[in-house]
């Protein structure tokens, strides 16, 4: 598990600055760039079950908004911090600037765990949190959508409440609803999906052959499920994944040399990704300590959990056959261990560009939303693809050209777009 002395915006900042360096930007642009523009912190007082009243704390940070409104998931999680939603603002802010889509980055939380909330409890976090912000967020302002924790009931409930904050529908005002209730078909495969397109690009780049190939996932949610499905139907095998256990709490990797079943697992593991351990000893997985998911004789590995996961301390644990790391997660790599990776020669397709597919997917459910006019399936994936392949080829093309790690080369890209949207603007 991430050190809790760990601190993600101090990591996203120490990232920003290294490509600052590299694009020479002026001190104005860098202070503005280096901090949100604006962030909310309240209070959510809340009538549970038993006749009680909690109170739990959530936030809203906005970045950056000079290329469109603010987009960024919402997410319920007991150890979330406001440093974890400030980063993850700044990394919103990038990922949409890498895919070249009109949004800013935004991010949100609640400090609290579902797991231990009724879903009326749940619903009333829900409509707190809108009644705090409904005046700084909407369509044409900050958009929210799901993250970790968080599902498109959430959003409905967030979606209703807004409404009647604001006497009328505003379906664009938040993203990843139901599909029956103005949200995107494809929009649960997206980020997963998106991770797997990059990885077939960069699979291409590198001459290898995706059916001769085998991976290792961190974690088994939403992201972890499509893109092993999206893996497997390229040929690909999984032979490892690792997720977290609530009832032990704490997490395993689950093994099985000749490929995990997804279908299998699926049947065995609750709504948030948790596997059954001991269901999945009958099965004939080997139940494995948390940290082993890193360690295995694997051609790709994808962190697709939290962030801080792979760190100074367990990046020499990679494996020699490893030849591409795709973070499906945000911020998953620690610079320490970024720089060890980079010096290794392991092919890096960062977080910010692997992970695009929720926000873009997320886009394209705003701008359905916005004209009340919905795509088909194969039309919204195929949009999808489009959209992930070109960012991946742009970034891959400027790493080649000016000899840039990926991930360099990835925020020169997105830092560059955000800069000159602030410089047009006459705010630098």
């Amino acid at each position: 598990m991430a050190d809790k002395s760990f601190n993600p915006f101090a990591m996203a900042q120490a990232q920003f600055d290294k490509v600052a360096d590299i694009l020479n930007l002026d001190t104005a642009t860098r202070d503005l760039l280096r901090y949100p523009m604006r962030e909310y912190h309240f209070n959510i007082p809340i009538r549970m079950d038993d006749g009680s009243f909690k109170v739990f704390r959530g936030f809203r940070v906005q970045h950056n908004d000079s290329r469109g409104p603010g987009k960024g998931g919402i997410r319920f999680h007991p150890q979330e911090t406001i440093d974890t939603v400030r980063a993850l603002a700044m990394w919103m802010t990038w990922k949409c600037a890498v895919v070249d889509i009109p949004l800013g980055g935004s991010k949100g939380g609640v400090v609290c765990d579902p797991h231990n909330l009724s879903m009326r409890e749940q619903e009333q976090i829900c409509r707190g949190w809108v009644r705090q912000i409904s005046r700084d967020v909407g369509p044409v302002k900050d958009v929210p959508a799901p993250d970790v924790m968080t599902n498109a009931q959430h959003m409905l409930w967030m979606l209703d409440e807004f409404e009647a904050q604001h006497n009328g529908k505003f379906p664009g005002f938040i993203t990843g609803k139901p599909v029956g209730m103005g949200g995107s078909l494809g929009r649960t495969e997206a980020t997963g999906y998106g991770v797997i397109f990059t990885v077939r690009e960069a699979l291409r780049e590198l001459g290898m052959h995706p059916e001769e190939t085998t991976a290792s996932f961190q974690g088994f949610g939403n992201v972890s499920q499509y893109a092993i499905q999206l893996y497997n139907q390229l040929g690909g095998t999984v032979i490892c994944v690792s997720c977290w256990d609530q009832e032990d709490q704490t997490s395993y990797s689950f093994r099985k040399k000749d490929g995990v079943n997804l279908e299998e697992l699926q049947k065995i593991s609750d709504k948030f990704g948790g596997i059954q351990k001991n269901k999945a000893r009958d099965l004939g997985y080997e139940i494995l300590p948390a940290e082993a998911w890193i360690e295995q004789d694997v051609d790709i590995l994808v962190p697709s959990a939290i962030e801080n996961q792979v760190t100074a301390e367990n990046v020499t644990k990679i494996s020699k056959q490893v030849k591409i790391i795709a973070e499906g997660a945000n911020g998953p790599t620690t610079p320490e261990a970024d720089k060890i990776i980079h010096e290794r020669g392991i092919f890096m397709i960062p977080d910010f560009l692997a992970n695009a597919g929720g926000v873009t997917c997320s886009y394209f459910e705003q701008v359905q939303s916005n004209m009340n006019y919905f795509w088909e399936k194969d039309e919204v994936l195929g949009k999808l693809d489009v959209k992930m392949t070109a960012a991946y080829l742009a970034v891959s093309a400027l790493a080649r050209k000016r000899e840039l790690y990926m991930r360099d080369a990835a925020y020169v890209i997105s830092v560059s777009r955000v800069a000159q949207a602030c410089k047009d603007r006459g705010w630098v």
